[in-house]
């Protein structure tokens, strides 16, 4: 820890005297500062406690759906399988043949395309 020279310290323990007089001034006198620090933590508990509550019924909720989030994800993954089944073992026709797409899947852009062969490089 580098040294402070005697200004800082003394600036630092000035500055934590004054914080601690002005704690001292704000603690609660009487009865009406005891009855706001009583209703501050009474509202503090409180919120406390609604927020609990809330996070219980959040994950309880969650737990709950998690069941049917699995069967719509395992449908779903079934879907996928089969689509991609029928993609594979469907095969690629002729790039000459015309066939139509599958329920509105197209693999190429329309128009008319050639193959050009490729020509040795010198």
């Amino acid at each position: 820890m580098p040294q402070m020279n005697r200004d800082q310290r003394n600036a630092a323990w000035q500055a934590a005297h004054q914080w601690r007089a002005r704690a001292a001034q704000t603690r609660p006198t009487g009865l009406m500062g005891s009855l706001k620090l009583l209703l501050t933590w009474l509202a503090f508990g409180a919120l406390m406690v609604v927020g609990v509550v809330l996070g219980l019924i959040f994950l309880l909720i969650g737990w709950a759906m998690m069941p049917f989030m699995r069967h719509k994800m395992k449908k779903r993954m079934e879907q996928m399988r089969a689509d991609q089944a029928q993609d594979i073992g469907g095969g690629y026709a002729h790039p000459h043949a015309r066939t139509e797409p599958r329920s509105g899947h197209q693999d190429a852009l329309e128009g008319s395309y050639e193959v050009k062969q490729e020509t040795p490089h010198r």
